[in-house]
C-alpha cells in the first residue's frame, strides 16, 4: 500500500517584492513551502520571483492588497483558502520606512509607517488564524532592533511606533495562540546590508551590518520542531547595535 505523503506546508510572507523579504521567500522554497506572495505596489519585481520559483517547481501565488484596509486583507485570505485551503506559517515582513524628521513628518508619512506595520500585522493576523490547522503552525514577525526601547526617535516617528506596536502584538497574539499549537515570535534585525541610510561599517559595533543569511537562520531555527515551545520571544539580530 502506497503510503500517503502529509500536504505541503503553505507560506505567506508580505511584502515580498524584494530585499529581505525576497531573500525569505526564496529560503522558505527551498525548504519546500507552497508560497503566497504578497506586495503592495511591487507588482513586477513580485512576478519576476514567482516566476523564478515556479521554474523549480515551488507552487505560487501572488496576491496584491493594501494591509491596512481590511476588505483587502479578507479578499487575500480568501484567495490563499481558495488555492491552499490552509496556512501552516506568515510572515509579517512588510513596513513603510520613511526617513522624514519627526518635526517635519506629514499624516501621510505617519500613517505609512503605523499602518504597514501595528494595523498591517493585526489584521492579517486575526484573517489568517481560521486557515491553520488543528495540529498549529507558526507566525513571524519582522520587528527592530530598537523596537523594545521607549526612547526618542529622530526619523520615521510612525514607523518605529508601527514597530513598537508589532512587539506588543507580538506577545499579545503568543499569549491566546499556544493553546492553539501556534508560536508567535518576532525577529528584530539592526542594520541590515540594504538598509535605508546605512551607516558606515566602522560606526557599528560589530563592524557591519547583519547579512540577509543571519536573517534566514533565526527563521530556521523558529521554524524547527525544537523551537516548538518559544512563543512570544524577541531574538535581536544587530550586532550589539543599540544595547
Amino acid at each position: 500500500m502506497k503510503k500517503k505523503l502529509p500536504p505541503q506546508p503553505v507560506a505567506l510572507i508580505t511584502g515580498s517584492a524584494g530585499g529581505l523579504g525576497a531573500f525569505l521567500t526564496r529560503t522558505l522554497a527551498r525548504m519546500g513551502y507552497a508560497i503566497v506572495l504578497h506586495h503592495r505596489s511591487g507588482a513586477s519585481a513580485t512576478l519576476r520571483l514567482a516566476r523564478q520559483l515556479r521554474q523549480y517547481g515551488t507552487p505560487t501565488e501572488v496576491v496584491r492588497a493594501d494591509l491596512s484596509i481590511p476588505t483587502q486583507v479578507d479578499r487575500l485570505i480568501q484567495r490563499v483558502q481558495k488555492r491552499f485551503g490552509r496556512l501552516d506559517l506568515l510572515i509579517n515582513n512588510a513596513g513603510t520606512y520613511r526617513p522624514t524628521p519627526l518635526l517635519r513628518t506629514l499624516p501621510a508619512d505617519w500613517f505609512a509607517g503605523l499602518h504597514s506595520t501595528t494595523t498591517a500585522v493585526f489584521l492579517l493576523t486575526r484573517a489568517a488564524l481560521p486557515l491553520f490547522p488543528k495540529k498549529g503552525g507558526r507566525i513571524i514577525n519582522l520587528g527592530d532592533a530598537a523596537a523594545d526601547r521607549l526612547s526618542a526617535r529622530r526619523l520615521a516617528p510612525g514607523y518605529h511606533v508601527g514597530k513598537t506596536g508589532v512587539t506588543l502584538l507580538t506577545r499579545s497574539f503568543a499569549a491566546q495562540l499556544i493553546r492553539r499549537h501556534i508560536t508567535v515570535n518576532l525577529i528584530s534585525p539592526g542594520y541590515l546590508e540594504n538598509s535605508v541610510d546605512l551607516p558606515p561599517p566602522h560606526t557599528l559595533p560589530s563592524g557591519r551590518a547583519v547579512r540577509f543569511t543571519e536573517v534566514a537562520a533565526a527563521l530556521h531555527y523558529l521554524l524547527s520542531p525544537e523551537a516548538a515551545q518559544v512563543t512570544g520571544t524577541n531574538l535581536v539580530i544587530s550586532g550589539g547595535w543599540n544595547l
